[in-house]
């Protein structure tokens, strides 16, 4: 088993601003672990004290300061340390301001991997990080390995810190906003999952280059005995190898590989060190589409590597039925399926979502606009949807690009709808008997819901309201 060194770190009597408190489950930790080790904690945010309510809830009775709804300067200033979430942007003038004061600036998740005596796995990519994670953690707990699950997923570990053991396993889903702050304390995880990379988050990142950079991380500090499983078919990723003293390895979906993950003849073939382990499962695969058998591939290459069975890793798999939010059935409903594809925030994650169906597909999309290019998107709209209907900030965009794609001899119906409620009664008036009815955004939820959580919740709620209003 891998033994890593653990550095040790005192927070008594510190005083520490965690700006940005969240509902995501980071600020919470971080303000529950430093607050039990007898820090002097002030917790600020731009919220309102209603906005954070769950959050504050988990929280009473806590030696903690709160100051909500505004940022003051001398909680940047007259300071020992700074908790920065990572959703709070680089350019922001609080940081600037600490910086200049010399205030020593981290995260939730960087305290943690400084602190934690077990190995840790970390999960990266554009899409298919929460699937990955969720799966992997479920191998390793069915091979009787003691795994802990958290991170980006929505779980903060670090106030688990004390009863995690070095035997242990911690599988960890991480952000390219986390990865920045992860990079300035120069580690990487002993094992790293990268699934897959695409534009995202360039609202934040501003350009492509900067969002692989930050992606990168989760290698680049690794050494010679630690692993970097990714993504053989994603010509990104194939040119990392050589980025990191760790051992790179592979999954492909397309390829048969002399070394590394791949499928064949309903197999998943794992050939690794000499060994070729054989994982017959794939005709028992419950989730739906290509890339959750690159999901499926980058879990179980993890899981070998700290050496959970075979039977375990089969069991996980044959038994996963997908996550919430991620092409998860809701209802069928005079036999046209419902599914809600919320977690699919970006234009290749809904692509996915789409391509998962042969049946005529009503799409429901659009959201925020996270300044990613949304023409591929546009076009498998046209090859692969029946009828596409639009809504929030990014609608009329992908209106357009839809409108101005040339060479296709027929083009899906497209409709705007002014909310999700409007969106779901017109693709149920639409539907007929054999179609799918899918909510795959393509784009970010800001703007008309607190995150990807709250929409897809709102639509199973709309699609169940349909449900009680159908004649018996």
């Amino acid at each position: 088993m891998h033994k890593k060194t653990v550095q040790k770190e005192t927070f008594k009597d510190k005083k520490i601003t965690i700006m940005g408190l969240g509902l995501f489950g980071g600020g919470v930790g971080a303000v529950k672990y430093l607050a039990s080790q007898g820090a002097d904690v002030t917790v600020t945010d731009l919220k309102s004290a209603e906005e954070l309510s769950a959050s504050l809830k988990l929280l009473e009775n806590l030696p903690v300061k709160f100051r909500l709804g505004k940022h003051y300067e001398e909680d940047f200033v007259n300071v020992d340390m700074l908790v920065v979430s990572p959703a709070v942007p680089n350019d922001s003038r609080f940081l600037q301001l600490a910086f200049e004061n010399n205030i020593r600036i981290d995260s939730e998740l960087s305290i943690f991997f400084r602190l934690c005596p077990a190995p840790v796995i970390g999960i990266t990519g554009s899409n298919g990080k929460s699937t990955t994670t969720s799966l992997l953690g479920e191998m390793l707990k069915d091979a009787g390995i003691k795994t802990w699950v958290g991170g980006n997923i929505g779980i903060s570990l670090l106030e688990n810190l004390e009863e995690i053991e070095a035997d242990d396993v911690v599988v960890l889903e991480i952000s390219s906003f986390q990865l920045e702050y992860l990079a300035r304390i120069e580690m990487s995880p002993h094992i790293s999952i990268v699934t897959n990379i695409a534009p995202n988050h360039l609202d934040r990142h501003k350009t492509m280059e900067n969002y692989i950079g930050a992606k990168k991380a989760i290698i680049h500090y690794q050494q010679e005995d630690d692993y970097a499983i990714m993504n053989y078919d994603d010509p990104t990723l194939k040119k990392w190898e050589g980025e990191s003293s760790g051992r790179h390895l592979w999954f492909s979906a397309a390829s048969e590989l002399e070394h590394g993950a791949f499928l064949k003849n309903n197999e998943l073939i794992i050939n690794h060190n000499s060994k070729r382990t054989v994982i017959p499962c794939s005709t028992q695969i419950k989730i739906k589409g290509i890339h959750n058998w690159q999901n499926i591939m980058a879990a179980s290459y993890a899981a070998t590597l700290m050496h959970a069975d075979v039977e375990s890793i089969k069991n996980a798999i044959t038994g996963f039925t997908g996550l919430e939010h991620r092409l998860e059935h809701v209802h069928t409903i005079n036999e046209v399926q419902y599914y809600n594809d919320s977690k699919a925030t970006t234009p290749e994650a809904a692509t996915a979502g789409i391509k998962a169906f042969d049946n005529p597909t009503i799409l429901i999309a659009g959201g925020y606009d996270k300044q990613v290019s949304l023409h591929q998107f546009a076009l498998e709209c046209v090859r692969n949807t029946k009828c596409v209907i639009l809504i929030g900030g990014t609608a009329e965009t992908i209106q357009k690009l839809i409108q101005d794609i040339k060479g296709e001899k027929i083009k899906p119906d497209v409709y705007m709808a002014a909310s999700l409620d409007e969106s779901v009664k017109k693709a149920s008036e639409i539907a007929e008997p054999g179609d799918i009815v899918l909510l795959s955004p393509a784009c970010a939820s800001f703007g008309m819901f607190a995150n990807y959580e709250e929409r897809g919740k709102e639509f199973k709620e709309l699609v169940r309201d349909i449900v009680a209003a159908a004649p018996c």
